[in-house]
């Protein structure tokens, strides 16, 4: 959504009112800021504060709500199945026509078929997923406090993250902070007997900082009593019984799966170009191969790599939304009769935030770490949250958490919003 977003600003800012009508189809009426919602999970922000509402951010975009099911291009026509479809007749399905059609509905977490993996895993790409892993792992230390039974006690304070990228290591890492800041109000629970455990199939993390900077941050996370597994992959996870390919075998009452990404599957119900990745095959001008009025950009699409002739772009927020910028000149230059431009970007290097006060980067071959990359975490990321609104209301969160030490309570009954109601009217829990 952050492409789509830039993109709408761009054409706004290149063409008139009436020159352009833009409508953007998305299941949700807000956009995420997935870079801050490691630390939405762990308290240092206010989850409202990482997401943006659509009808705000895209003001000038008529805003529908609902999933695109099939896209016809050689006919210019999408179907799709609108928000309270259940409440309308004929499935709620709605019949769109186009000029012009732009790709860019991200990805999905990519899973595998472990056995219980579905059943007990839960990914981090959404504000809800970190809402409930907050949640969750605060419930985790409520069962420990409650109970005298150390075989239930060890599955509640182990913690296992599958995928050494971004998300894995900075939602390991500031979840194992906020937990072990949570420890004081459990009198019970010793922050040394929670495991938190990193399980990772290559034999390396963070590829994106480096190697040398990888290594560095495997160290900093055991120095703090994290197990980093590398060259592991997990077998089976099966009544939250985690099996691993070392060998080892344990109980656990949380596993975080982070490993990859894959395209956003309503590329399938389109008639467009797919490769083996089901990745929308894109020129380097980030039009759709072979067919005319259709665009793609980000995670989606299969974006040539002009810096590295033979490659793709990597599926990251810092290739989409510098694909938003080219993919909107480009619109307004197709529309003008004026030739296309290709997207061509050198990768500036990363961030990565491991917890309070501490973070690793590499940026344009600088290697940081510690307190300085934390901070250069927060401000880049900060420059890059979508409208002024939200960047004012994430720096007072900031401010407020230099002032006071931050909630650490568990309102997992937001899962389950009609217990009480069910109880009082006499029907009981399941």
């Amino acid at each position: 959504m952050q492409t789509v977003r830039r993109l709408q600003r761009r054409l706004r800012r290149r063409l008139k009112r009436a020159e352009i009508e833009i409508t953007v189809v998305d299941p949700q009426s807000y956009m995420t800021y997935q870079p801050f919602l490691p630390e939405a999970a762990a308290g240092n922000l206010e989850p409202r504060h990482v997401v943006t509402p659509l009808r705000r951010a895209l003001n000038r975009a008529r805003i529908l709500n609902g999933r695109v099911v099939e896209i016809d291009h050689a006919a210019r026509r999408a179907k799709v199945q609108v928000v309270g479809a259940e409440l309308l007749g004929e499935g709620g399905v709605r019949e769109l026509s186009y000029d012009v059609l732009v790709m860019a509905a991200g990805s999905i977490s990519s899973t595998l078929p472990i056995p219980g993996l579905a059943e007990n895993g839960v990914g981090f790409k959404t504000i809800e997923e970190a809402i409930y892993l907050r949640n969750h792992v605060l419930g985790q230390l409520d069962i420990a406090d409650s109970t005298d039974d150390e075989r239930v006690r060890r599955q509640a304070l182990t913690f296992v993250f599958v995928g050494g990228g971004f998300a894995g290591v900075e939602a390991l890492a500031e979840l194992e902070d906020m937990a072990r800041d949570a420890c004081r109000y459990y009198p019970t629970i010793d922050p040394g007997e929670m495991r938190w455990i990193l399980v990772e199939a290559s034999g390396r993390i963070l590829p994106e900082v480096g190697e040398d900077m990888g290594r560095w941050t495997v160290e900093a996370l055991r120095k703090r009593g994290i197990e980093v597994k590398l060259e592991t992959l997990l077998k089976s996870a099966e009544n939250r019984h985690i099996v691993l390919s070392s060998g080892d075998s344990f109980d656990a009452g949380t596993l975080v799966w982070t490993a990859g990404v894959k395209p956003n599957p309503v590329v399938r119900g389109t008639d467009l170009p797919l490769d083996e990745k089901d990745r929308v095959k894109t020129t380097a001008e980030l039009t759709v191969e072979g067919l005319t009025g259709a665009f793609a950009a980000g995670d989606n699409a299969a974006v040539p790599d002009l810096t590295k002739p033979g490659s793709l772009c990597a599926p990251n927020a810092q290739h989409a939304v510098r694909q938003a910028k080219r993919l909107a000149d480009n619109l307004v230059a197709d529309l003008r009769g004026r030739p296309l431009a290709p997207y061509k970007h050198a990768y500036a290097g990363s961030v990565a935030s491991l917890g309070l006060h501490q973070g690793v980067a590499q940026i344009y071959g600088v290697k940081v770490r510690g307190l300085l990359a934390w901070l250069l975490h927060r401000t880049y990321h900060l420059s890059r949250m979508p409208t002024l609104n939200r960047k004012v209301r994430v720096a007072a969160d900031w401010t407020l958490a230099l002032l006071f030490r931050r909630e650490t309570v568990s309102l997992g009954a937001l899962q389950r919003p009609r217990q009480e109601f069910e109880l009082a009217a006499g029907r009981r829990p399941d």
